[in-house]
């Protein structure tokens, strides 16, 4: 279960709480990309970035020279899916089906080797799965470059929204189209980098892999 706090505790839509922790593992096991709140030098900074999941712990990188990384205060990571449009009778009661996830907490610098390394497989695996074992690893001065922070799911909330539109009642009789429109995310084929220098076929992780989803 997740526990709650009052930076968690949901204030309104209370309905669309989720507290299963693997209602949270789901949501950011699905995503690609997640959204890094911090504050620096006063000012609030929100920052698009790949992410890792192992167990209760997310993992982020960056350049070792990155503001965002080497702060030493609390921070505000989520992760967002769209999963429709949801049309209404009326304006006010529009709204979106989706799945999200706030995680809070005081990102830790990963310094022992193995899970620096652990940290890393986990993003490029998020992004790419099965991608860490089929290329180069990184080099020590790479690892020199990049640093890894790890935060804990320990603070977390999950909102979830389902369905068809919630209109007024004396509004169910309007003339208008209601409903959903679904969003659905797809892979295109893959595009060889014209740079490659022989044959090489697309592996079958790449070329197989599964539209995002549920």
């Amino acid at each position: 279960m997740l526990s709650t706090t009052p930076r968690t505790r949901l204030t309104r839509s209370k309905e669309r709480g989720r507290t299963s922790r693997e209602d949270l593992y789901a949501v950011l096991d699905a995503g690609l990309v997640c959204h890094l709140g911090v504050v620096v030098d006063g000012a609030p900074r929100v920052i698009p970035t790949g992410y890792g999941r192992i167990g209760d712990t997310l993992y982020l990188h960056g350049s070792t020279g990155s503001l965002s990384l080497r702060g030493p205060g609390e921070v505000c990571v989520t992760v967002t899916h769209v999963d429709g449009v949801v049309l209404a009778r009326s304006v006010f009661h529009h709204s979106m089906n989706y799945r999200s996830a706030m995680v809070y907490g005081r990102p830790r610098l990963v310094r022992d080797e193995e899970e620096r390394l652990a940290g890393l497989r986990a993003i490029t695996e998020q992004l790419a799965p099965g991608q860490w074992d089929a290329t180069r690893p990184p080099t020590r001065k790479e690892l020199a470059a990049t640093a890894v922070v790890a935060i804990s799911l320990d603070e977390a909330s999950v909102k979830v929204r389902q369905g068809p539109p919630s209109d007024d009642p004396e509004d169910y009789a309007t003339p208008v189209w209601a409903g959903v429109l679904p969003l659905r995310l797809s892979w295109g084929a893959p595009e060889t980098d014209p740079a490659m220098t022989s044959e090489v076929e697309v592996p079958a992780h790449v070329s197989s892999r599964p539209d995002p989803g549920r």
